[in-house]
Order: C-alpha cells, then structure tokens, then sequence
C-alpha cells in the first residue's frame, strides 16, 4: 500500500511527528540521509507499525501515493535547501512539500515562490511543542497555498494537540507566514523564560529562598491566573535533587543560556517593521550576557552593587507583588508579540487572524497559559484591537497591578539584580500609556543637526529651523548626515 505521507529527517522531533502520523491512521513513508537512523527507527520504535523506511530518495517517492505530501524535518538553512535539490527532479504538479523545521520566514517565502513557479505546493509549518509535543500533540502553524491546504488538514487536525475548542492547528496564511508566527510564538517563549527568571532571582537574592521553597511558590502559582506550561516545569526543575550531591540541580548548573536564533530573529523582524518588543530584546541580550562568563567573572571582582543598606524584605509582601508583577509584565510581552504580528501580517499580507493564534497556542506549545484564553477572547471581541493593553479587561488587569510591578522593579534595582526583562515590560507599559514622550527634543535635535525637519502640535505642516542663531557655546559644525 502507498504512504499517504513521507517525512524526511529522523532525528528527535522527526521520529516523534512520524509515529504521531502513524498513530492517527495515516501510513507513513521516511527517509534519513543516514541510513543507519532509519533502520535503528524500522527495527525499533517503528516496528510492527504502517511504517515504511526507505533508504534512497526514489525509493522514497516511490512508496508515496500522488500527490506526494512530503514533510521537511531537517535543520533549518542549507539543509532544507539541499534536500530540496534532491527532491525536485522527482517532484510534480501538485506535490505538496511542507517544511516542518524551524526556518527564516524569508527563506521560507523565497522555496515558496520558487516551488510554485514548478506547479509545487510548498508549505512553511510552524511546530511547537519539542519531543513530547511532537509525539502526542503539538501546536501547529502551516503557511502556504490556501488551495492545497486540505490535503494536509485530515492529518494535521488529528495529530495537533486538542483544547475544549477544537485542535491547536489552523491554517496561517500564505508564504512565510506560518513560520513567521512560530518564530514570534519563540520571541514570546524568550520574554516568558527570562522573566520568570528574573523572579526567580528576586526570590534568591531578596528574600533568601532556597530552590524547594521557591518550588513551592511556582507551584501555588501554577494555580492561578500565572497557570502556564513554563512555570509548571519551573516548578518541577527547582524540586529536582541531584543523586550525586544531594544539592538542587539547578543550583549546579553553569549560568550559560544557549539560543537558536529566532529569539534573535525576532528582534530583527521587529527592527525592521519599526515595532517595540522591549521584552523580548531583553531577552535575547540576556541570553547572550549569559555566555560571557568570563567577563562577568573578572567584572564582578571590580564592579560593585549598591552600597547602601539592603531593603528589608518579608515573603508575605514581596511574594504576591512578585506574582502581580509576573502577570502584568506578560501581558506587556504577550501585547509586544501580537503587536508585531499585526505588523508583519499588514506589511506581508498575511491575513493573521490573532483570535484563532492565542487558540492554537493554548495547548501543546510552550507557551501554553491560561491567560491564553482571555487574549483569544479579547481578539474576539475586537479583531482590530491594536494593542492587546488597550483591552478593557486587559487595561484593568494591568493598572490594578501596576503598584506591585513598579514595587518589584523598585527592590531589583536595590539589591542589584539585573532585570532588563522586568523592567523593560513596565517601560513599554509607561511609554504605551503616555500621551507625550521627550521624543520632541530628540526630533528638535536632529532637525538642528541634520535638516530633518519636523511637525508642530499647533499648526499643520512640516518646518525646518535654522537654529544657528543660538548655537551652543561649543562651535561645532552643522552637518547634514542623518541620525
């Protein structure tokens, strides 16, 4: 019997979305480039199912029924591009090529337009979830030709992850589109990790708590309106005890965060559409602080914190602003994301739509939170809502815990904890909120060295000042580069 699918690329999440595939009723052809993998995988997990291993790329076609659906599980960059090349001399009309990796959104449109000048159905498709998502049920984001989507959609809604409102799968858009809401799915997950860490920190350093009280404190969290995949295992992480020492793990593992990069690219997206994302580019700079560890060592022996007296702290005070302070600040993130969504999807014509996103990550992502459920229905009340602050129930979240969040941005910089991700959250709040910023000086200024003009609040029209006549003390020339 023909394979209804084909996969290629056996590593981890590979194996994993195959036997998820397989499990649903879908038979299932795969190829490795490592024909080793793929007969560990035959002999092993793939044993006794509709499984079928091939070990060359015609053999692989060929054990696929046409149209051929083919998904990419390969790294993302010049592998998606060379098992493509391998691919085309065998593809036809009407294949469906969908790259399931974690690939640049732009590489993504370019294997778009390229495949379907040859007539070939390509998608992008965002998956999150990692191993265990991959196996029993990930969010799921396909990008591509609307056309060609159903025959993806019987499988894909099988296989996704299910919430009380339907599959966490729907389609995105066109080109690029389901992988630029992966990787901004990503740019949130960043946001989300650092400040829980940061919280974290202000527990250690501010109030003295050990990793199993702080446990603890996750997991009464976890209860509430915090509820989230992430502080879940948050929990879980500072219980663990190391069978060796008998210390909490986390306390001995080395303070190096590793990234992949789509933390990276978002901030570079964001730049480029002109869209403030403090909080995840705090995140992605504290990752990368993070790896300089030899620095921070020899810095830490001649840069000093705060020599004043350390603020008196008490858990029964710092603990529940620690908690307002969490939630407001992921609002702030999570209102950042979806701003740069709405961005990206006016400027590439998308056609998100942000109800049916905060649906599909409610279950199996990473970012999987209760307070999902509250952005969906925010979009649902206001599918042009600009800002996800701007929702009443939303704005009152926020402003009733504003005094906790300026409270705990208040003892992190007492105590000289960094906490760029905190802090940066509470100024996008303050700047979102105010009517006037001192961006007038800055535009004055570059109007004076620079001719770029500027607006007036009291009269239309643009007007550029010769501002010579009260020059500073300082004679230094006018040039005209911009800034």
């Amino acid at each position: 019997m023909a394979a209804r699918y084909g996969l290629i690329g056996l590593a981890v999440m590979g194996e994993n979305l195959t036997l998820n595939i397989e499990q649903h009723g879908f038979p299932i052809a795969v190829f490795n480039r490592t024909a080793e993998r793929t007969r560990r995988f035959a002999e092993g997990a793939a044993k006794g199912k509709q499984i079928t291993p091939t070990y060359s790329i015609p053999e692989f076609m060929e054990a696929l029924e046409r149209p051929r659906r083919i998904i990419l599980m390969v790294q993302a960059g010049r592998a998606v591009d060379a098992v493509l090349d391998e691919l085309r001399p065998y593809l036809e009309p009407g294949d469906v090529v969908v790259d399931g990796g974690n690939s640049l959104f732009v590489d993504t449109r370019r294997r778009c337009e390229e495949m379907s000048a040859a007539g070939i159905n390509y998608f992008g498709m965002g998956v999150s979830g990692g191993e265990e998502g991959a196996r029993w049920g990930p969010s799921i984001m396909p990008g591509g030709p609307r056309e060609a989507y159903p025959e993806l959609e019987p499988m894909l809604v099988k296989i996704a992850a299910q919430v009380e409102d339907g599959p966490c799968v729907a389609y995105i858009g066109p080109g690029g589109s389901g992988h630029y809401v992966k990787m901004v799915h990503n740019g949130i997950e960043y946001g989300d990790m650092e400040l829980i860490a940061e919280t974290y920190n202000i527990m250690k350093h501010g109030l003295g708590l050990g990793a199993a009280d702080m446990s603890q404190v996750f997991k009464e969290w976890n209860e509430g309106p915090l509820n989230s995949y992430l502080i879940e295992i948050a929990a879980v992480v500072l219980a663990h005890v190391d069978p060796e020492t008998g210390a909490p793990l986390v306390d001995l593992i080395l303070d190096e965060a590793e990234q992949k990069g789509t933390g990276r690219w978002t901030a570079q997206s964001a730049l480029e559409l002109g869209v403030p994302i403090p909080t995840i580019d705090a995140a992605v700079w504290s990752r990368t602080m993070s790896s300089m560890k030899e620095l921070r060592v020899e810095a830490s022996k001649v840069l000093h914190g705060p020599s004043g007296a350390a603020p008196r702290l008490d858990r029964a005070t710092l603990l529940p602003a620690l908690a307002d302070a969490l939630y407001a600040a992921k609002v702030s993130s999570y209102a950042q994301g979806m701003a740069l969504l709405r961005a990206a999807s006016d400027e590439y014509h998308f056609g998100i739509q942000y109800a049916e996103i905060a649906r599909i990550w409610k279950g199996g992502c990473i970012i999987r939170a209760r307070l999902l459920n509250d952005i969906q229905q925010a979009f649902k009340r206001n599918p042009d809502l600009p800002n996800l602050m701007l929702d009443e129930a939303f704005a009152q979240a926020v402003n009733a815990r504003q005094d906790a969040w300026r409270q705990v941005v208040q003892v992190g910089r007492q105590l000289g904890v960094p906490i760029p991700a905190l802090s940066a959250s509470l100024d996008y709040f303050d700047s979102l909120r105010a009517e006037r910023l001192p961006a007038n000086l800055v535009q004055a200024q570059r109007d004076y060295f620079g001719a770029h003009t500027y607006r007036r609040i009291d009269k239309e029209g643009v007007f550029h000042t010769h501002w010579e006549s009260q020059r500073p003390v300082a004679d230094f020339p006018s040039p005209r580069s911009q800034a």
